[in-house]
């Protein structure tokens, strides 16, 4: 295939999946070896005792609240009034987790997991690159992502136009379509396996172009990469997978309110908040 006819992320144009490989047997890619795990964060250098002190008083606090609160309380600490050197302290205390995220409307958020499974590192910048929200938060994911995934999609989207070459694009197209009518929070996700199904090039660019690339991209970092991408069409997901050397290997549609992927765990929650404790009792210094 030529390189310039090549359609960008997120939807690979390499025909995949039985009855788009030929008669020759086909070559299985490597799966992921590299996992994310957790790294004690690590203090900036050169930094007061009293502002280690001092920071670690507030991220003490804020975990009582999590801790008091519970894994879906909504546990927060305000961040945004801090001087440099403290945030830059609580920063680096924090350290970074598996799953990022950004959006570009309405709003632009910035989302990052701590290295604290559980604990956010939630961010709204302004058009000229003001910081207007700066806060730590607890729970599964942060709101602001699933908020911007429903006021950037639609209820319904009309089907699109066929084009020649299609082999599963219309019976995709319906599917998807009566899943996300059907869809209500607490049900189960309704995952389409694209890489599993006979698909043509024109089936890949046509649901492309239907659904489109929006505006929440979440990146989660575990075994490989998977980046997941809202659509225009509201609770259906971009997902997929890719291994080390940065090839798709599972490229998926998912009707649901946030793919798991992207979720923290409920079980996770407390080894968090324990790990944490841990941290901030190494981190205080003798004045």
């Amino acid at each position: 295939m030529n390189p310039s006819t090549m359609r960008p992320f997120p939807i690979s144009v390499v025909a995949m999946g039985p009855g788009s490989q030929g008669d020759e047997t086909p070559d299985y890619l490597p799966m992921p070896k590299g996992m994310e795990t957790f790294s004690q964060p690590r203090l900036p250098d050169n930094v007061a005792p009293e502002v280690v002190n001092r920071a670690a008083s507030l991220l003490g606090t804020f975990a009582d609240e999590a801790e008091r609160l519970g894994f879906e309380g909504g546990a927060r600490l305000e961040l945004l009034d801090l001087d440099a050197t403290m945030r830059d302290v609580i920063n680096q205390s924090m350290g970074f987790g598996e799953v990022s995220a950004f959006t570009t409307a309405p709003a632009h958020w910035r989302v990052q997991e701590t290295a604290f499974s559980g604990l956010w590192r939630v961010l709204k910048v302004a058009d000229d690159g003001a910081m207007m929200v700066d806060h730590l938060e607890t729970g599964s994911v942060p709101a602001v992502l699933t908020e911007a995934m429903a006021s950037t999609s639609t209820a319904d989207l009309p089907p699109p136009d066929y084009p020649a070459g299609c082999m599963n694009a219309q019976a995709l197209v319906e599917e998807i379509r009566m899943q996300a009518a059907a869809w209500k929070a607490g049900d189960s996700a309704h995952v389409i396996n694209l890489t599993l199904l006979p698909v043509s090039d024109a089936d890949l660019d046509t649901l492309y172009g239907w659904l489109g690339h929006r505006e929440v991209s979440i990146l989660s970092r575990g075994y490989g990469n998977c980046r997941i991408t809202s659509t225009r069409l509201k609770n259906v997901w971009w997902v997929q997978y890719f291994n080390s050397m940065d090839t798709l290997i599972l490229n998926s549609i998912e009707i649901v309110g946030m793919p798991e992927v992207a979720l923290a765990a409920d079980e996770d929650f407390g080894d968090s908040v324990e790990r944490l404790r841990e941290y901030l009792d190494m981190m205080v210094e003798p004045v």
